[in-house]
């Protein structure tokens, strides 16, 4: 096999293979199961460095092997592919290193991170899906190895999310493979394809594509959090933090995300889902969730389901720039899919650290902790601050394109949904951040552990600090070559044939 065959498999293998080996390890073993864990997440990111490399300089990487007659199944790196697997190896290993300190000396440990590579290796493999039986295949084998993660703590709550975690993605999965098997039988394909395989239809199957797509949106729209099937998220905030993480930045909502922006981009193609009359009800639906999410972050005194409801609005302004149908949204929209992973880890890492150094569940338990643990809010403040869309964190970045590309299509309406969820995120954020750090702390705090000089383990502090300096610094060189933004520039242009942005981000 050449390496343009190897590559695609070592990237799966790299985190799968670690997980088998852990779910025979006893609790004991931390020391190996902490260097697998450790070595396939760095390994990975090799992998993906040597990827983009190749991708860049017009390399193809591809295996295919036979699965059905006429259908096979089929490994395919692509600068989109890229764009998400970068954003997971990332954030993987700096959420490892953060599970390690979270979870030290609990029990099921080896269980816990064999289900959490698994994970990992679901959401690697949906990306690099050639097609999309491929990607059905790992989108629900993602949905049953993130079951147990949310389950982990074994108790009546966490069971009880667990369920309706699967019942929301199983109906999900459902409707997408009603969706695919209906679209084979019209097409005979199923392959990702630029700018999509669907755009010599017949002018009679229009009908039936307009149902199909409106399947493949419900389905994908269950793991992307959007209105009316977002309900699992915010009930899934039982799990432990790691797993909150990984929901939010880098493994579910953002499968649900990226599912959306294959189907419109790689199998119906922009200009025929325009054709279709499909993407202007797609905006108002992401234009709803946007404001929904917000408003319903701003009533939550738990700080981790106000950040869950947080997420269903920020997640939608991926698919807003997607629907939006203009090359200079997609970029809003697609780089939204890393900057959003970037401040929505830090703010979950953060929370983390409050529950497990102070007892800290609440936002009305936060009065004075910035001065008992400044270095955490320090973090959690960068992030919050990009989630409202301030400069120079990258969430503004994601803002600009989508205000900009929003006018480029003259939907300028949209603006005041921008600017109306940015009050919202203010709405929320900053109250946290004004009680952090400029109220009176209390004389004992809800379970304090101390960690003597140091405000709280270093496993738990230094991923947080890693993440918001990234929102930090692909904010401030969002114009550097190789940024988040170049690389989506590239994709964009790959996706709509020409891209040539007319928007300068002001200094």
């Amino acid at each position: 096999m050449s390496g343009s065959v190897w590559l695609p498999l070592l990237l799966i293998a790299s985190s799968l293979l670690p997980g088998l080996i852990i779910f025979g390890l006893a609790e004991r073993r931390v020391v190996v199961r902490t260097l697998l864990n450790l070595t396939g997440a760095l390994l990975k990111m090799v992998l993906v460095v040597v990827m983009f490399w190749g991708v860049y300089h017009g390399q193809q990487y591809e295996v295919r092997l036979a699965l059905l007659p006429q259908l096979d199944f089929v490994l395919r790196v692509d600068a989109l592919s890229l764009l998400f697997i970068s954003l997971s190896s990332v954030l993987w290993l700096l959420t490892t290193v953060y599970a390690i300190g979270y979870l030290e000396g609990s029990p099921h440990r080896s269980r816990f991170f064999g289900f959490f590579s698994l994970c990992v290796t679901a959401t690697v493999g949906l990306a690099l899906a050639g097609n999309l039986i491929t990607f059905l295949l790992f989108y629900e084998l993602l949905t049953l190895v993130t079951y147990p993660l949310i389950m982990h703590r074994g108790t009546e709550v966490s069971r009880r999310a667990g369920k309706i975690y699967l019942r929301y993605t199983m109906a999900g999965g459902a409707l997408l493979l009603l969706a695919t098997v209906w679209l084979y039988t019209l097409t005979g394909t199923l392959e990702f394809t630029y700018q999509g395989f669907l755009s010599d239809m017949a002018t009679q199957h229009h009908p039936t594509l307009v149902i199909i797509f409106v399947l493949f949106i419900a389905g994908f729209a269950v793991k992307a959090a959007l209105v009316p099937l977002h309900g699992w998220l915010a009930e899934a905030m039982v799990a432990p933090a790691p797993v909150s993480a990984l929901l939010h930045a880098v493994a579910v909502v953002k499968a649900g995300a990226f599912g959306i922006m294959r189907v419109v981009y790689d199998v119906f193609g922009i200009d025929f889902a325009v054709l279709l009359g499909v993407t202007g009800p797609l905006v108002v639906l992401a234009a709803i969730t946007i404001i929904y999410g917000s408003l319903r972050a701003l009533f939550q005194d738990d700080l981790k389901r106000r950040l869950a409801f947080s997420t269903v609005s920020q997640v939608a302004y991926i698919t807003l720039g997607v629907a939006l149908a203009g090359p200079i949204a997609a970029v809003g929209g697609m780089v939204h899919l890393v900057h959003q992973g970037l401040m929505k880890i830090t703010l979950f890492f953060c929370a983390g650290n409050l529950a497990e150094t102070l007892g800290i569940h609440k936002v009305s338990e936060m009065n004075g902790v910035g001065r008992r643990m400044p270095w955490t809010m320090s973090a959690f403040t960068i992030a919050a601050f990009g989630m409202i869309g301030a400069p120079p964190v990258a969430g503004f970045i994601s803002k600009w394109y989508l205000g900009v590309g929003a006018m480029a299509v003259d939907q300028s309406w949209l603006l005041l949904v921008l600017a109306g969820s940015s009050l919202l995120n203010a709405a929320y954020f900053l109250p946290i951040l004004h009680a952090a750090w400029f109220r009176e702390p209390p004389e004992t705090w809800p379970e304090e552990r101390h960690f003597g000089r140091k405000e709280t383990a270093w496993a738990l502090l230094l991923p947080p600090l890693v993440t918001a300096l990234l929102a930090l610094i692909v904010g401030v060189l969002a114009l550097a070559p190789f940024s988040p933004l170049a690389w989506v520039q590239f994709v964009v242009q790959q996706e709509f044939g020409v891209f040539q942005p007319k928007t300068n981000i002001p200094n």
